[in-house]
């Protein structure tokens, strides 16, 4: 009979394979690899450890040799295997990534399989192979746009640092106005929805005017304070800052977050703050509307209520604004800031060297 070859662990094997064999998050065929060896460390047989593991024989032996060949490093990856030689050489896929990430078609803004296969002379399918092994979809495009505001970072950290470490005895409010809101009424019912088919929706709409909602979130407990006017003036303006001094807390001194829109800073809203001197405005850099949260509610607001709606009137519009808001307040959720002002502009920083060194800016 023969006798397999004894394996004698050091500590540090010992414990590593032991935590190998007991870690809830090993993959299960490491856990089955480990348990071989520590068995064939006590001393049992090819045979006895694979009925004790449940496993064949033969797998015992080649992760006992594996083992004493190249030790733990043996166990954690598979041996090269055999198989159909690569149709597509490595020359090949780099000529695809290159020309995916640096060329455009002649004939389109960006590639598609079928115009890759044709420049290239592989398969669409394999196009998209070596696309989805290295991430790339040309097909998707994302918008960006970075603020060129000379006092971008002495905003940001004013900002984030009333949302991460608001001042004691104040309110910290995010203001904006959603403007131009229209009240869309579909030229034909829709179908409803149910199985095997989508609501459905016309393409083309009547109108039947606009509304503009002035919104004041309370970045502490999620509150909304909003109310809706025909246009978005500075006397309007003016209306709705008159109404958060009405409605707030009076000992409590109320920072807005607001953007750069020439309302906010119109002479009359200015002298009207300068002799209001609980109101501190925080002004948003330059094309960076993110840093604003109630921005975060207008996306939630016209995804879940504006969107899909039809309204016959600016005043059922209307409605349905101030009930979204109604329900929003009954049980608010704040949104949670957590990115730190160093984080920010250090992520600003590597775009705009990303841009810099852009081959077409």
């Amino acid at each position: 009979m023969r006798v397999a070859a004894p394996v004698i662990l050091t500590d540090e094997q010992r414990s590593r394979l032991l935590a190998y064999s007991r870690g809830r998050k090993t993959p299960a065929r490491l856990v089955v690899r480990s348990r071989i060896v520590l068995l064939a460390a006590e001393g049992k047989q090819d045979v006895e450890i694979a009925r004790l593991l449940s496993v064949v024989p033969r797998s015992a032996a080649r992760w006992r040799a594996r083992f004493l060949r190249a030790g733990i490093a043996g166990l954690q990856q598979d041996a090269p295997r055999g198989g159909r030689p690569r149709a597509i050489s490595a020359d090949m896929v780099a000529r695809v990534i290159g020309k995916t990430t640096q060329e455009k078609p002649p004939q389109a803004t960006h590639w598609s399989t079928r115009l890759m296969a044709a420049a290239t002379g592989i398969s669409e399918a394999s196009v998209r192979r070596i696309w989805r092994a290295h991430g790339l979809k040309p097909h998707r495009v994302r918008s960006f746009k970075l603020s060129n505001d000379p006092q971008f970072a002495e905003k940001l950290q004013d900002i984030v640092g009333l949302y991460l470490n608001p001042p004691e005895h104040a309110l910290v409010l995010a203001l904006d106005e959603k403007s131009q809101i229209q009240a869309l009424d579909r030229t034909q019912p829709g179908l409803p929805l149910k199985k095997g088919r989508a609501q459905t929706l016309t393409h083309d709409y009547k109108r039947h005017g606009t509304t503009t909602l002035f919104a004041a979130l309370n970045t502490l407990n999620g509150k909304l304070l909003a109310t809706c006017m025909p246009r978005h003036r500075h006397q309007e303006w003016l209306k709705f800052l008159r109404l958060i001094d009405r409605r707030t807390p009076r000992p409590f001194a109320l920072h807005l977050i607001l953007d750069n829109y020439r309302t906010h800073k119109h002479p009359e809203v200015q002298r009207w703050a300068q002799a209001h001197p609980r109101f501190h405005f925080h002004f948003t850099p330059t094309s960076s509307s993110w840093l604003n949260m109630v921005e975060r509610f207008f996306r939630d607001l016209t995804e879940n209520q504006l969107r899909r709606g039809t309204f016959t009137s600016v005043s059922e519009l209307e409605h349905a604004i101030v009930a979204y808001i109604e329900q929003h307040n009954r049980s608010p959720k704040p949104f949670i800031w957590t990115a730190k002002a160093t984080d920010i502009l250090e992520k600003v920083k590597r775009a705009k060297a990303a841009l810099h060194n852009c081959p077409s800016a």
